[in-house]
């Protein structure tokens, strides 16, 4: 039945759906047009266009993309309307970076503007809610960069590219904090014990607490926490 069914396919069909075998060279020729076109587009962006990419930069660069591959291999799109779209984005990049260069207010329109979301070794709640970024994630981040505890890290900045900068208070100036490692906030506290360094799970808040008992946090007002942790970076 296989044998049957192979046999009985249009292979050419298949392979090259109503095209000709002569159009594989046409497909080529196409292919290495745009890719010179994308590079000819990408070096007049400048290197900032392929390093560091805000929401608008990526736009481009997707408009670009899509430009260049319908025509690598659909006979029905011409290469110079392609061209001429490249020309375009091109052009209105450049005029957009020229008005971002002038006006501070547009620049922060377009492009959006760093924000704290760790300060003095704890969660800016307020600007970590506008991000989508989860505290797994984050997390993650951190522990990337060497980050054990909260505490560590004095600030914390998501760049408009996404990155996070991280600022670290050096090993005497390192005080107690939320502990980040993997399954750190599994056994958190909903009453307290022991007398200790505690630290909020929700915005990484951190207490001594002398007695044992239930307490919000006084800053997000939640109720669990964790033993917090005063370990040194290893570097």
């Amino acid at each position: 039945m296989l044998s049957v069914f192979l046999l009985s396919l249009d292979w050419k069909e298949l392979l090259l759906g109503h095209e000709e075998w002569s159009f594989l060279l046409e497909i080529i020729l196409r292919t290495a047009i745009m890719f010179l076109a994308i590079i000819i587009g990408l070096r007049v962006l400048g290197k900032r266009g392929v390093k560091q990419l805000s929401i608008f930069e990526l736009v481009v660069i997707i408009g670009l993309g899509s430009a260049a591959g319908d025509p690598m291999f659909n006979k029905d799109v011409g290469i110079i309307s392609s061209i001429l779209v490249f020309v375009v984005i091109i052009l209105l990049y450049s005029i957009i970076t020229f008005f971002i260069g002038k006006n501070k207010r547009f620049e922060k329109l377009l492009e959006g503007s760093s924000i704290y979301l760790i300060q003095n070794g704890e969660f800016s709640i307020n600007n970590f809610k506008k991000e989508n970024l989860g505290s797994d994630e984050f997390f993650a981040e951190l522990r990337l960069k060497g980050v054990s505890q909260l505490g560590q890290v004095e600030t914390a900045i998501e760049e408009i590219s996404g990155e996070i900068s991280v600022f670290y208070y050096e090993d005497k100036e390192v005080k107690y904090g939320l502990p980040i490692m993997p399954e750190s906030l599994k056994d958190s506290l909903k009453k307290i014990r022991k007398e200790g360094y505690y630290s909020c799970t929700f915005c990484g808040h951190t207490a001594y607490k002398t007695e044992a008992g239930t307490e919000n946090c006084p800053k997000c007002k939640k109720d669990e926490w964790v033993e917090a942790s005063n370990r040194k970076r290893v570097t």
